[in-house]
Formats: structure tokens, C-alpha cells, sequence
């Protein structure tokens, strides 16, 4: 899938044991996404930061979650392994320094540790030697991170992706607006196979659009790059669709929608309008529903924060819905700025909701909100992913218990 790189990346790294480890304090600050999930495994870009490790340092992969998602994502030790932190995106150069450390060495950005070597006992007491990047490092570190780097994600993404690679034809009843190229010679729109594209436009004068393997773009979208539309994802009929988004895996997408990543499996296929949002797994946002990513009065937003139980400030103008896994919101639903939704969380009704509204919550503005007991929350996941072929296994459910014993503090 992807295209080659530079031998000395893969002479570097192509036998040594990589864990992609969460730091504490990351993974508190991305809740809720990182409750059902490593921090690498977010999507930022076409594809996850450790699919991007992975095709940039390529090697045997595991992850370092939090301690009750281990049974599920369980990481592989070995005595010479390389740690790396799981929010943090790699660029050639950093993927260079990582590549180059010895067995004791760590990789320091200002006083937190990116990358380090060694075994599992070297990890656990921090026992390194130091050596300080010099170079930038992008990390997530917060959920609204997500879409402010998913733009420029896109485009890093696109030139490993398509490099030497031939594109599908556009089909003739489709229209490209802006240069088919890009300035060193590669097509500006990108289309795998078994796609489906159908009477749309496509605009690439802001950036790249990538059309994944079985995806379906049909009549009336208007797509802007940068984008990404995944494999099988659907982009329905009329869609308004703006740069710097991404449509994960199985995804549905219709009305308009401007800078939002939805990761996988989810849907806002029905009119109304989505921006500058991040939306989890196997979540529904029903017809007419409209999100506000703008302040009336033009303020800097306050976003939920879950390690200090309160909104914090950002310098964010422009922030819209954070939904966690499972989440869904009936027709016509209506969002404040930057309201975050936790996990299994079941909005309907008329009226804006509170801001927050912490995991395992059902209800409506008007009529209050009520807890939703685990097991009727698994009977809807269930029917949910049956869907799509998808099992949730009796190890998922132990996790979704652990985070409902943790959203319990929210209430």
C-alpha cells in the first residue's frame, strides 16, 4: 500500500521491536477518544499514527496503552526494543534520530522523552542517557489537535502514498478544478481502485484528494482538498464537503462538513452542517443536525477537559463537536461550540445540551438525561457493528466496564 522509502530507513529499523507507548498526562488530556483507544491508533491524516511508523520505520509494531486497554492492545517486549510515544507523528528527520539511538539512549524534546531504547526494565525506571532533538515534533495532545494538524497530515500522507503509483482514471462525467498535477510531477487527485466516483466535482487547488479503495463519491459532491475519503467510505449525494477532512474507513458523509475527521465506521450521512470537529467510532449524527464551531461573539473557545474536571481555555476562534465512541445524535439535534460527548452517549430531542455530557448518558435537553446500563448499551453496539461483520467480544465489553466505572466521576 505504500510506496517505498529511502533504504536507510528500512536497513535502520526494518528487524527492531517498536512499542508505541501513551504517556499519562496525553492520554488524559484526549479523552474521550483515548478511552476506547492507544493514542496511535487516532487518525490524523489519511491514515493512523502507527500506520504511519509503520511505513516510515518500518519494524515489528505493538502498543503501550493505559493498563486496562493492555488485554486488548498488549505490547510485544523484547530486549531491544524502541519506545516511542504514540502521539507524536514522525517526519523524516525524526525518524532518523529514533532510528540512530543505542541501546540506553533516549530522545528528549524539552524536557519529555519522545523516543528511548532498551528493554522493558530500562522503560519502566527511565534509566537513559539523553541526547536532545533539535528538530520539531508534532504531537496530538489534545482532541482539537486532531483537526488543526489533519490538513497538513493529509498532504505528508499523500506524497508516501501515491509516489510511483499509478491513479484510476477520473471518469469523464466528473469534473477536476485546478492543476492535475502537483510541482513534482505527482497527479494532484488520486484514485484506487474499485472506486466509484460519480457526476462530482473535485477541487485540488488547496491540496490533494485521495479517494480510497472502494469508496463512493456520488452525484452533486463538491469535494475541496486536502482530503481524504478512505477505503469504502460513501460520500452522498450533494455533499458540501471543505479541505482538511478526513473519512475513515466505512464512513458516510452528506450535507456540508468543513474540516471534521470522522476515524472509522461512522456516520453523518443527512443534511446539516459539521466543522472543525473529530467524531470516534460507530457513532450517528441523524438528519438536520447542526453543530456550532463559532462563538456568537467571536470569542476564543473553552473545551472540556478531563484530568482537571472544568473547560479549559485554548486560543481556538473555530472548534466544533468532539464525540467519543458509540455516540449518537437524533434528528435535528442542535451543539454549542465545542461540545464534547463522551462514550455511548444518546442525544435527541429539541434544544442545545450542556457542553459536556460525560459516558453512558441518554436523553434530551428538555427531558433530562438518565444513565444508559451497560447492558443495553451492548445490545445497540452490538446490532451496530453486526452491521459490518464486526463482533464486540467479551474483551470489549470488560473495557467499555472499566470506562464506565471511570465516567461514573463525571456525573
Amino acid at each position: 500500500m505504500f510506496a517505498p522509502l529511502p533504504t536507510i530507513f528500512f536497513v535502520m529499523a526494518k528487524h527492531i521491536n517498536v512499542i508505541l507507548f501513551d504517556a499519562e498526562d496525553t492520554h488524559n488530556n484526549l479523552l474521550p477518544l483515548s478511552f476506547t483507544r492507544p493514542v496511535s491508533d487516532f487518525r490524523v491524516g489519511i491514515v493512523t499514527i502507527r500506520e504511519k511508523w509503520e511505513a516510515m520505520m518500518p519494524g515489528c509494531y505493538s502498543a503501550l496503552p493505559v493498563e486496562y486497554l493492555r488485554e486488548k492492545f498488549a505490547p510485544l517486549y523484547d530486549d531491544d526494543s524502541i519506545f516511542v510515544e504514540g502521539a507524536v507523528l514522525p517526519t523524516p528527520s525524526l525518524v532518523e534520530a529514533v532510528s540512530g539511538l543505542g541501546h540506553g539512549q533516549a530522545l528528549v524534546k524539552e524536557g519529555r522523552v519522545i523516543a528511548a531504547r532498551g528493554a522493558r526494565q530500562d522503560f519502566e525506571k527511565g534509566e537513559f542517557s539523553e541526547i536532545e532533538y533539535g528538530g520539531d515534533v508534532k504531537a496530538v495532545r489534545f482532541p482539537f489537535d486532531v483537526f488543526l494538524m489533519n490538513g497538513e497530515a493529509i498532504c505528508d500522507d499523500y506524497v508516501r502514498l501515491v509516489a510511483g503509483r499509478e491513479s484510476q482514471p477520473l471518469p469523464p462525467h466528473c469534473t477536476l478544478i485546478g492543476d492535475p498535477l502537483l510541482e513534482d510531477g505527482t497527479p494532484s487527485l488520486f484514485i484506487e481502485e474499485g472506486s466509484v466516483l460519480l457526476g462530482c466535482s473535485i477541487n485540488v487547488t488547496g491540496g490533494p484528494v485521495y479517494i480510497g479503495r472502494d469508496a463512493v463519491v456520488m452525484e452533486g459532491a463538491a469535494l475541496r482538498g486536502p482530503l481524504a475519503v478512505c477505503d469504502n467510505a460513501k460520500v452522498r449525494m450533494g455533499a458540501k464537503v471543505y479541505g482538511a477532512s478526513t473519512f475513515g474507513p466505512y464512513c458516510k458523509v452528506g450535507g456540508e462538513v468543513d474540516n471534521v475527521v470522522l476515524f472509522a465506521y461512522s456516520n453523518k450521512a443527512h443534511d446539516g452542517y459539521l466543522g472543525n470537529a473529530v467524531i470516534g467510532e460507530w457513532c450517528n449524527i441523524g438528519a438536520g443536525v447542526n453543530a456550532s464551531n463559532l462563538k456568537n461573539d467571536y470569542s476564543k473557545v473553552r473545551v472540556w477537559n478531563y484530568p482537571t474536571h472544568s473547560f479549559m481555555r485554548t486560543d481556538l476562534q473555530f472548534c466544533g463537536l468532539i464525540m467519543a465512541d458509540h455516540s449518537k445524535a437524533g434528528i435535528n439535534c442542535m451543539f454549542n461550540t465545542a461540545t464534547v460527548l463522551g462514550v455511548g452517549v444518546n442525544i435527541h430531542g429539541a434544544g442545545f445540551p450542556r457542553t459536556f455530557i460525560p459516558s453512558f448518558l441518554e436523553g434530551s435537553p428538555v427531558a433530562g438525561m438518565k444513565d444508559v446500563p451497560l447492558k443495553k448499551f451492548y445490545q445497540i453496539a452490538e446490532r451496530v457493528m453486526s452491521r459490518r461483520d464486526i463482533t464486540l467480544t467479551d474483551l470489549d465489553k470488560r473495557i467499555y466496564e472499566r470506562i464506565f466505572e471511570i465516567a461514573s466521576s463525571y456525573k
